[in-house]
């Protein structure tokens, strides 16, 4: 996928350290909580989870909480759909992913021993788990259809669809000028590891990523967020186009390490090749927001 890589960092921060939980719901730093999230992320992966970076999202913790709380609700059950939906999994792999949590919170309320899993089988998820969960699920990709947005709320940045706009435009100048669109322009791609990251920080890891990005890419670069922890710059293939991945890297990575819930993430920057044509460069922006 990716025509080399520009530099890669780990955040050599510590893990979460304690937060405070209310009575009523346990926070991140719940140990029966935590316990929770990670049996039910390795029976996720272990289902077959195609990218284990984007699999935790802020509603994951909310989920949990209401499960440890009250059981599998339909309120718990509709979030996770939506949540699903929103970050660009399809159905068959949210579905999985529930089946997941189903089976992490069998026996013990998903506090069993990591050794003890039991394997994740969508077929024997209760009815009613899948019912709401896709109608839920639903729900969110049909108004994503209806209502495509080209500029992402949380970052402010343009948003995937919007780049795929501009590929069209760069092919088509391209094919005019009798030259190859992946000889002119390449994708310098931002991802963020947040695998050790809870809760809303989660987000708040975006907005820092985005004012790095706008920091470094102030030619006239289309930057863009294509998924929960990816943006991209749609750059020009110029000298010096290395130094300036080696530089956004080094800004955003200084950025995260400003918050001490966000030490523990880390950042990672390539620079890939566009495909020989937009429909296949649209499925690579698809493939590399969900890395």
């Amino acid at each position: 996928m990716a025509d080399g890589h520009a530099s890669g960092v780990t955040g050599n921060g510590e893990a979460d350290g304690p937060s405070q939980a209310s009575p009523d719901m346990p926070g991140p730093a719940s140990a029966p909580l935590r316990a929770l999230r990670a049996r039910w992320r390795a029976m996720s992966l272990a289902s077959g989870w195609r990218f284990p970076s984007d699999w935790a999202l802020p509603e994951i913790d909310a989920v949990c909480a209401t499960v440890m709380r009250e059981g599998v609700t339909d309120q718990a059950l509709s979030g996770l759909g939506r949540a699903r939906a929103a970050a660009g999994a399809g159905l068959a792999e949210t579905l999985a992913d529930l089946a997941a949590l189903h089976a992490a919170t069998q026996g013990s309320g998903g506090t069993r021993d990591a050794g003890q899993l039991a394997l994740a089988d969508v077929d024997a998820t209760p009815t009613r788990f899948v019912r709401v969960t896709a109608l839920a699920w639903a729900d969110v990709a049909l108004d994503q259809l209806a209502h495509t947005e080209v500029t992402d709320a949380l970052t402010g940045l343009p948003t995937a669809a919007y780049l795929r706009t501009r590929l069209e435009e760069l092919y088509q100048r391209a094919r005019y000028d009798r030259v190859a669109a992946a000889d002119r322009n390449v994708l310098v791609v931002l991802s963020i590891d947040l695998t050790r990251v809870t809760g809303w920080s989660r987000l708040t890891s975006m907005i820092l990523a985005a004012e790095g990005m706008r920091a470094v890419f102030t030619a006239g670069e289309s930057v863009a967020a294509i998924g929960t922890s990816v943006l991209v710059a749609l750059a020009d293939r110029a000298q010096g186009l290395g130094d300036r991945a080696v530089a956004v890297r080094r800004e955003v990575h200084w950025r995260l390490q400003q918050d001490p819930d966000l030490a523990c993430a880390s950042v990672t920057v390539r620079i890939v090749r566009l495909r020989p044509s937009v429909p296949e460069s649209c499925e690579l922006l698809h493939e590399l927001g969900r890395c």
